[in-house]
């Protein structure tokens, strides 16, 4: 072959569907890559894409998405219209959405009912408007689409009836009250004396308290037939929290956990709190200075707790033998020598001293 021999260029006709003038891909990668950024746009399409084993970056995807041809929409024959917004309490547009396929048609950049009937009449096959009460869209439609019936959308049917139904509600509150019964008040749950010393829980505790107010009050109104799911919400428990109150007999069954018959550090001195109560010394505070020399390590506020749980009983004597049957381990020897302890220091001088002799 010549040196000088220039071949002529070489004329190519392009085969639709198969072959594309600068193509750098064939069209089944190209609208399989267009449908990618259909459905996940252009980084997650781009992701996705390499996973298949091709490269391409996501502003690729979004390129071949933006060369397909926009498609034929076909005339709508029911026409849904509403409003959105752009910026919310300032600027809306209308939004129009072809009802039998559920799709979005076009978008009208303000609410005005000149436009929807400039874009109603350049359409004379609507057949129906679907739209909610604004006033606007009402005029809109009657201009551009004579023909067309108006009906009201089953969303905006219910939000209105729900607005209707919440302004009666709230003008007639007053019948309300009147119709509504009065909850019994919760009596205040009254223990014998004979479980107060031995409920583990005594009268003065905050756990106990609160157990015991619960228990009375999700009671009363189970007395007044109401139900667990009522009683759930008038006092603001759990379901679980109320079932375990209604099926419990008595406060003491729901006692139960680590400090359970746990022994109190005022147990050994309690003989003689209550031999000090029986003589007439209701002071906690004068009886807790006298158990300090006794070796009590405990705060105040157990024994003023002590002592509240006796002021609520009718009978404010409880019988000395109760203590000793409620000893731990050795506890009959501490409470011995915390008697003789005690004599000794309430009467120094012997059996024949007087009090005033301290």
């Amino acid at each position: 072959m010549p040196d000088d021999f220039v071949s002529a260029p070489d004329l190519v006709e392009q085969i639709s569907g198969l072959t594309r003038r600068h193509g750098q891909r064939t069209e089944r990668l190209r609208s399989t890559l267009a449908a990618l950024g259909l459905v996940l746009a252009g980084r997650a399409g781009a992701r996705l894409a390499a996973g298949l084993g091709v490269s391409v970056s996501r502003s690729t995807v979004l390129r071949l998405v933006n060369a397909l041809p926009e498609p034929e929409v076909p005339a709508p024959r029911v026409v849904g219209v509403d409003e959105y917004a752009t910026r919310k309490g300032r600027h809306y547009g209308t939004v129009l959405v072809d009802v039998e396929t559920r799709r979005p048609i076009d978008l009208l950049p303000d609410r005005e009912a000149s436009s929807l009937a400039a874009w109603l009449a350049q359409r004379p096959g609507v057949e129906v408007v679907c739209r909610d009460r604004a006033p606007f869209f009402a005029e809109g439609a009657a201009a551009g689409a004579p023909q067309a019936v108006q009906v009201a959308d089953r969303c905006h049917l219910w939000h209105n009836l729900s607005e209707a139904a919440e302004r009666s509600v709230a003008q007639h509150r007053r019948c309300l009250h009147v119709l509504t019964p009065a909850l019994p008040e919760p009596q205040p749950v009254t223990v014998p004396a004979e479980d107060q010393t031995e409920s583990p829980w005594p009268r003065g505790h905050r756990f106990a308290d609160r157990t015991r107010s619960g228990h009375a009050a999700v009671h009363a109104l189970l007395e007044a037939g109401h139900s667990q799911r009522s009683i759930q919400r008038q006092l603001g428990m759990t379901w679980r929290t109320v079932k375990q109150f209604a099926d419990a007999a008595k406060p003491e069954d729901l006692f139960t956990g680590q400090w359970q018959n746990r022994p109190s550090v005022l147990d050994d001195y309690k003989p003689y709190l209550d031999d000090r109560w029986n003589e007439g010394c209701t002071n906690a505070w004068k009886l807790w200075e006298e158990i300090l020399p006794l070796g009590y390590k405990g705060s105040y506020q157990r024994v003023r707790a002590y002592l509240h749980d006796k002021r609520t009983v009718d009978d404010g004597v409880i019988p000395h033998s109760k203590h000793h049957e409620m000893g731990h381990g050795d506890g009959g020897a501490a409470t011995a020598a915390t008697m003789g302890m005690a004599a000794a220091h309430r009467d120094p001088h012997g059996a024949g001293g007087s009090r005033a002799a301290r």
